[in-house]
């Protein structure tokens, strides 16, 4: 580990985790919060623009079923490398300017997605735009685990989603209305989802995180941005609580190979797995549901108003998540709402008339957001600082890779098998999550980061 000159010790600091584990909720906790979830609000529209714009752009451009699966998953094959080298480059970087790097990423190539004249270009804009949007979820979720306090880093990562998650019902709200408007109404669709690029204005607000700092022997800057957090929370509240005890384990500098040593491959394996099997469910339903209600002979216009209507279910599924994620136990509330998924999934493959859709598609879409958040607080807790934004990059980033072939999954078994096959499909995989998570995922509820 590097060394530098301090005012005092390594010994005689405390360290970020026990300084930032102490603080109450204040104006700092809350100023990250709409920041992150404004990345969030445009990457959560971002990542479902396509399937917005697929059922007029079939229309437009004669496309097949099949040819609309290639163009998703070309978006997957994307996310694997940007999940994969985006956690890596924020193991090396730092958070924060990772953070502002594939936010910028992703919204340049969402604003690219509306200039495309074929499929081959399309199917380029899409690649690069999903190397972007994924590679800012693994940074993201990391650092929200990293800023807030342990027994409140679920609850902010729920709160965090409710707020980004309007992205979706707001984005399917704004193609409803673009999308009819004019014949390129599907290129603006994509402009709109290029506005998270505007994080960039609110870039000196956003600290580095401590504990990355603190990893990587920069013990003076992370002193700094601790000061400058526990000044704003005394100013706020007066004083401040009492130092707790260090971590039994000191944080040490790690590298990527680390995620496959005999400590923590059995870990890595299992979140790979559980990525997998949530990916393919998730966007098995979530990517899929516009153009398959067309196919099926549903109107599109009114296909995309009760999309719209299912996705306003995704904030308040959100919601659930942060008034329950720090109550009980992550791993058992994870298996419950993969359960439950599944179940209200495969009711709505059987309905066929406008209400149940409608009802089935909502709960599909409010508790895969209460799902979400979890996940999301529950991967990071799995890893030490050395290799925690590096160990939620391989997990998010084979689940992507795994749904490059999703899409062609879902379009064989509609092709060959029909609409009630693909939520079949869908239900299994969700049990599948829930087996893996039940059976091996670690608990980690309120503990300390190292």
């Amino acid at each position: 580990m590097e060394t530098v000159s301090l005012n005092k010790s390594e010994v005689a600091r405390s360290s970020a985790a026990v300084r930032l584990d102490r603080l109450p909720i204040g104006s700092f906790h809350k100023q990250v919060m709409w920041l992150i979830a404004y990345v969030f609000f445009f990457e959560l529209g971002d990542l479902n623009t396509f399937a917005f714009a697929a059922p007029e752009l079939r229309v437009q451009w004669k496309l097949s079923i099949a040819t609309i699966g290639v163009i998703t998953s070309a978006a997957f094959i994307g996310m694997f490398i940007g999940a994969t080298t985006g956690g890596w480059f924020s193991d090396k970087l730092g958070r924060k300017k990772a953070l502002l790097i594939t936010t910028v990423w992703y919204s340049t190539f969402s604003l690219l997605n509306a200039f495309v004249w074929d499929v081959p270009s399309l199917f380029f804009t899409r690649f690069m735009t999903g190397v972007g949007l994924s590679a800012m979820t693994v940074v993201a979720v990391t650092y929200i685990s990293e800023m807030f306090p342990a027994r409140k880093r679920g609850t902010f990562q729920g709160w965090i989603m409710t707020i980004g998650l309007f992205g979706i019902p707001i984005t399917a709200h704004v193609a409803e209305e673009l999308i009819p408007w004019v014949t390129y109404g599907w290129r603006l669709v994509f402009v709109w989802g290029a506005l998270g690029m505007l994080i960039l204005l609110f870039a000196n607000k956003i600290e580095e995180s401590p504990r990355w700092y603190e990893n990587h022997g920069r013990f003076a800057e992370a002193d700094a941005v601790l000061d400058r957090i526990e000044s704003r929370i005394k100013a706020q509240f007066g004083s401040l609580p009492p130092l707790g005890e260090e971590p039994v384990t000191a944080a040490k500098r790690g590298k990527f190979t680390d995620l496959f040593a005999h400590a923590y491959l059995p870990r890595t394996s299992m979140l790979v797995c559980a990525w997998i099997f949530q990916t393919l469910g998730f966007y098995g339903f979530m990517a899929w549901v516009p153009t398959l209600l067309a196919a099926h002979g549903f109107p599109l216009v009114k296909s995309l108003l009760w999309v719209s209507i299912m996705h306003f279910g995704a904030p308040i599924g959100a919601l659930i998540a942060a008034l329950i994620s720090d109550r009980w136990e992550r791993k058992y509330l994870i298996t419950i709402a993969a359960v439950v998924i599944a179940a209200c999934g495969l009711m709505y493959g059987l309905s066929f008339k406008m209400i149940p859709i409608i009802i089935f598609g909502f709960c599909v879409s409010m508790f895969i957001q209460t799902f979400a958040p979890l996940l999301y607080a529950y991967t990071p807790e799995c890893y030490p600082t050395g290799i925690r934004n590096s160990g939620c990059g391989v997990g998010y980033g084979v689940g992507r890779l795994a749904n490059g072939f999703g899409p062609l999954i879902v379009a064989f078994l509609f092709t060959h098998y029909g609409y009630k096959s693909v939520f079949v499909y869908i239900a299994a995989m969700w049990l599948m999550v829930a087996f893996i998570i039940a059976t091996f995922g670690p608990k980690t509820k309120g503990r300390t980061l190292a």
